[in-house]
């Protein structure tokens, strides 16, 4: 006996990305239902290679009856209706940032934490962490056994996707504007993206930091360590799908290249491609489409006591958003749901 599952935003990028992993990991639903937006009401969207699913109104969704819900909707959006899902009986795997720090949700990425997934039932609610911090802790978290992690130091590089089709759009656009000298005008973003990086994601907070940058020092200590400092610095780049990191790792014992990469060639969900040579490495056109953590570039930093940097690459929209929370209704349907 199957599971039924709700995905809530099937019409936006994160979720046609939800269905198309449930599809593609043959995750166990007798039912698929998609909901998004009430003028989104009747469109149709894909659920694996034939199946056509059409678009129902969350606002009007009854979700009893519905076991898990895969919700990407904004988080405004997503504050009244998650709720609502829980406490109608439906396990809700949350992707917007709403309920993250919640200390009733726990916020999980299966390689790193499963255990947390035990904590749902407080509120029917489960968080997907924000897609940088994602990809990150999957490679902290080997060189954190290896060697207490005290201090991590990392620069972003993320691809327009992570805002949203309406910015993918307006790389393209303003991309062609350019070559056939048209005048280019920002909308999503504050700047120019096309041929442009913009060192901002997220609102500004009062200490000059943006939100993006604060929620990978939070995120991080919730799933990883309390006592792990992160100092973040969050770039928009003109990529379409595929975030990319540099990070630097002051540890609390000296750790060699060596052991490093050992450590992470054991970590579920990376695969570590570092050859010193012109093409050994990993970059975010490469990853996208593919589910893995890549590590390249890992080598000392002489600079500080036990340093170490390593570059990361992942596609954000799925091991960064929908891959994550399909992981989490596995775990989550192995061991604590099971029909």
């Amino acid at each position: 006996m199957g599971y039924k599952v709700a995905v809530i935003g099937a019409t936006g990028n994160v979720g046609r990305e939800m269905l198309q992993t449930l599809f593609e990991r043959r995750f166990p639903a007798d039912q698929v239902v998609a909901l998004a937006s009430s003028r989104s009401i009747g469109r149709e969207v894909s659920y694996g290679d034939d199946e056509i699913l059409k678009v129902q109104d969350l606002a009007s969704f009854d979700f009893k009856g519905i076991d898990i819900a895969l919700s990407s909707p904004g988080a405004k959006v997503s504050a009244v209706h998650s709720p609502r899902a829980g406490a109608a009986g439906c396990v809700v795997i949350d992707n917007t940032s709403h309920f993250r720090m919640d200390p009733d949700v726990p916020l999980v990425v299966p390689e790193v934490n499963p255990q947390a997934i035990a904590g749902y039932k407080k509120r029917n609610i489960i968080a997907n962490p924000n897609c940088s911090t994602i990809q990150m802790v999957v490679a902290l978290k080997p060189l954190h056994g290896l060697a207490k992690i005290k201090r991590v130091v990392v620069s972003t590089y993320q691809s327009v996707s992570g805002a949203g089709k309406e910015a993918m759009d307006e790389l393209f656009n303003q991309t062609r504007a350019i070559y056939v000298n048209d005048p280019v005008k920002p909308e999503i973003f504050t700047k120019q993206i096309a041929f442009n990086v913009i060192p901002h994601i997220d609102v500004f907070m009062d200490d000059g930091a943006t939100k993006e940058e604060w929620k990978m020092a939070v995120e991080t200590r919730k799933i990883l360590d309390p006592n792990i400092a992160v100092h973040a610095t969050c770039v928009r780049v003109p990529v379409f799908i595929g975030h990319a990191e540099a990070v630097n790792v002051e540890f609390e014992r000296p750790v060699s290249e060596n052991e490093a990469r050992e450590a992470l060639r054991g970590q579920e969900g990376v695969i570590v491609v570092d050859h010193r040579a012109n093409e050994g490495y990993v970059t975010p056109v490469e990853a996208a489409g593919e589910d893995a953590v890549y590590v390249s570039r890992i080598r000392k930093d002489p600079t500080v006591p036990n340093g170490l940097s390593f570059w990361c690459v992942a596609d954000n929209l799925r091991k960064g958003a929908a891959l994550n929370a399909v992981q989490i209704a596995e775990v989550l349907v192995r061991d604590y749901l099971g029909k």
